[in-house]
């Protein structure tokens, strides 16, 4: 029997094949109205607690729009962006967002120059660090009085093993209490603190033991939180406005923890092939991509244009993109998603094309200029829009 999100994938693969039949591929293309559940369900997920959106996954001002409205200012559920660029976040002030938190550290000193000298981007824009060097760089640059949050390292260790990603170097209020008071006595405001428990909202729920993983961290997080958040209040005399958690794997999870102001959600809107595993909601896939078929290197093989979109982290088979349309294609073991052509086993006849899935989410947006978007209207599926992406909008930000 074919589970219902096999079968909502297949009708994604229907509509926006439809209605994109006459654009050649390669071609990468959105499903407005997939897009719009899965920002509901976020909302849903979240419960109340304000939701921030993680540029990263999404690198196109179009869904940001969607999103966020034509002005970029959200609203009481879903509001502000957490950006992975400085420069991306003075852009995006310049669109009119007035609320991004940057989600690394950085040591840009032209970026940190110009967000010094832009009064209203130092309302908007909050930087991110865990250590002094960050600061005095930050200070040089002449963005001494930026807004600033603290990164604290939200991994789980047991004993020597370490679960989780390599981040911040502060693990609690010991850690936090000396760069808040350097930071202030600096002339810095620090306004709050991070908490990216990446082993509960990045690991899919089908590896075996993350289970117990994930309770242990959700567990220990809830203590650290709130400490860390009476520290910055006790040294600032203001308790933090963000106290940021969680990502789209673990919304409902951070969102119920105590201390939390926000969370961070962005691979939700786009549902990527590495979300197929969670069970703590439904996948809806909104963002595919299509790719010619070029040859027919011998019986049972098709080649196609493209395709070696292979997604960051540990490499391996699940970091390929995911053949969707027509069933049934795989890779070859010796070959791959290749650079200029990918040959996979099934048959495809020379002209037509087939329908992937990114592995990840925003970045298939480096790939592709522009995002077709596909809505269902009373005449059946439809493209209505072409928003570019980051790429399209001719910027490139590492």
């Amino acid at each position: 029997m074919r589970s219902p999100a096999r079968a909502h994938e297949l009708g994604v693969v229907g509509a926006l094949d439809a209605a994109t039949a006459d654009i050649d591929a390669p071609l990468a293309a959105l499903h407005l109205p997939s897009l719009r559940a899965n920002l509901r369900d976020l909302r849903r997920r979240a419960g109340g607690t304000r939701i921030r959106v993680a540029s990263k996954s999404v690198r196109s001002r179009g869904v940001l729009r969607e999103v966020l409205g034509s002005d970029l200012l959200g609203d009481e559920a879903v509001r502000g962006v957490m950006a992975y660029s400085l420069s991306e976040a003075l852009w995006l002030v310049d669109s009119g967002c007035d609320d991004v938190l940057m989600g690394y550290p950085t040591v840009d000193r032209a970026a940190l120059g110009r967000l010094g000298a832009d009064a209203a981007a130092l309302d908007a824009v909050t930087l991110m660090v865990d250590h002094p060097r960050q600061l005095e760089i930050a200070r040089e640059a002449g963005a001494g009085d930026a807004r600033v949050c603290i990164d604290v390292d939200s991994s789980l260790r047991l004993g020597p093993v370490h679960l989780g990603v390599r981040r911040s170097p502060l693990r609690g209020p010991e850690d936090v209490a000396p760069l808040v008071r350097h930071a202030t006595g600096e002339g810095f405001r620090v306004v709050g603190s991070m908490f990216y428990e990446a082993q509960v909202a990045g690991v899919p729920d089908d590896v075996p033991g993350v289970g117990v993983v994930k309770r242990l961290s959700m567990r220990r997080l809830r203590g650290v939180r709130s400490s860390v958040a009476e520290v910055i209040a006790d040294i600032t005399g203001q308790w933090p406005e963000i106290v940021n958690s969680g990502g789209s794997g673990s919304v409902a999870e951070s969102a119920a923890a105590p201390a939390v102001t926000e969370v961070t959600a962005g691979s939700g809107l786009y549902v990527p092939g590495l979300f197929d595993a969670y069970r703590s909601f439904t996948p809806r896939p909104a963002l595919m991509f299509a790719l010619p078929a070029v040859r027919r290197p011998g019986p049972g093989l098709t080649t196609f244009l493209y395709g070696g979109y292979v997604a960051s982290g540990v490499p391996g088979g699940d970091r390929l993109p995911v053949p969707v349309a027509p069933a049934g294609l795989r890779y070859l073991g010796r070959e791959g998603a290749g650079e200029v052509q990918t040959p996979v086993r099934g048959e495809v006849a020379i002209g037509g094309r087939a329908w992937w899935r990114h592995a990840k989410a925003g970045e298939l947006c480096e790939r592709f200029d522009t995002l077709h978007v596909v809505d269902e209207t009373a005449d059946g599926p439809a493209l209505v829009d072409r928003w570019p992406t980051y790429r399209g909008e001719g910027k490139c930000f590492g």
